[in-house]
């Protein structure tokens, strides 16, 4: 009996410590629609996200589209291991919240995707004691504040900046053919409203070149497997993206039906998004001196805006390590890294 008893108790003991040995296999990635994101839809329809994840003996499930917001605060709040999203709520969100997250793939940045348009003016000093209709502290905000500071002027400068949803902005714009009517916003927003009678653009994120990036941002702790898979599926797709012939072309149609679009639509788009292709390039950029300057101009925003909370008491509040391992802020509360170790490993065919 005692025998027995011993043997079970040993089976037991294996049970318990196998299943806490045994590592995570499934991870979750949440995505938004937008013109650099819509190529995880097709990581997953051409099966390369799969072929990535069985690689490295993991499984990869992408989420539905989700609302943008919604799907950073899931990530924040634990429920994905993977996310993406713009450089400022990247340290706004998840890293002012405390979430300790990596930027795994710098995708690209808005080139003309975001805009001030108005029905009169012809420069951002036109915009002096007018209302500005946006999003408030969003990359929409940030690009009217840094129009403003390239101009010499401030919000002050402004009448005011009035807070109004995305899904409200495009009506709100023809409903209102004043000469006062700005908005700011994005696209497929901003092209749609540019072809109202009358409308001009002022200011566009071409104006401030890698400033607005978007990212694939996944939690520090997350295994290599899934950093290394991510990485693989989404240059795979890059290439075909990049490339000419029916591939191409039936990727991006893909693409343009999932956004809800023509593909001459979506292909309008990419040209006002500069996609770093191949990983060579997101690499240059990312070690470069650009990206911290970028950063200092983000921070310096959101703290002003209040973005990182009612007790930060300066822009140092979080740290951000550069891929140098240089820290922007606090080095005892870095919870944003920029890293190149996984575009490097694809550029180099590592793998």
């Amino acid at each position: 009996m005692r025998k027995m008893l011993l043997t079970l108790t040993a089976m037991i003991l294996a049970t318990i410590f196998a299943g806490s040995v045994m590592a995570k296999t499934t991870y979750k990635v949440a995505w938004s629609h937008y013109t650099g994101w819509e190529p995880w839809a097709q990581t997953e329809q051409a099966g390369t996200l799969k072929k990535w994840g069985d690689k490295y003996g993991i499984t990869i499930e992408l989420s539905p589209p989700m609302d943008y917001m919604e799907s950073i605060n899931l990530y924040t709040a634990g429920n994905y291991d993977a996310c993406v999203m713009t450089n400022m709520d990247a340290l706004t969100v998840p890293a002012s919240g405390g979430k300790d997250s990596t930027v795994v793939i710098v995708g690209d940045y808005s080139d003309g995707n975001d805009a001030i348009v108005s029905y009169s003016g012809t420069s951002v000093a036109d915009l002096r004691g007018r209302d500005i209709f946006g999003v408030e502290l969003s990359v929409s905000h940030y690009l009217v504040a840094r129009a403003l500071a390239m101009n010499g002027m401030s919000e002050a400068d402004l009448g005011a900046f009035v807070n109004t949803s995305d899904s409200e902005i495009a009506g709100l714009f023809v409903a209102n053919r004043t000469p006062q009517t700005t908005v700011v916003t994005w696209n497929p927003i901003v092209m749609k409203i540019r072809q109202e009678r009358g409308a001009k653009v002022l200011f566009t994120s071409a104006q401030i070149p890698g400033e607005i990036l978007d990212l694939l941002v996944v939690r520090t702790d997350a295994p290599e497997e899934l950093k290394k898979a991510l990485t693989g599926a989404w240059y795979e797709t890059m290439a075909v993206m990049s490339g000419k012939g029916a591939p191409t072309k039936e990727a991006l149609t893909f693409m343009a039906k999932t956004a809800g679009g023509t593909l001459a639509e979506f292909e309008a788009q990419l040209k006002t998004t500069y996609m770093y292709y191949t990983p060579k390039a997101a690499v240059e950029f990312t070690a470069s001196a650009t990206l911290a300057k970028t950063m200092e101009f983000v921070r310096t925003f959101c703290f002003d805006k209040g973005m990182f909370g009612p007790t930060a008491k300066s822009k140092d509040e979080v740290g951000i390590e550069l891929p140098d391992g240089s820290v922007m802020g606090d080095k005892r509360n870095v919870k944003l890294r920029f890293t190149t170790k996984y575009m490097q490993m694809a550029a180099d065919g590592k793998l």
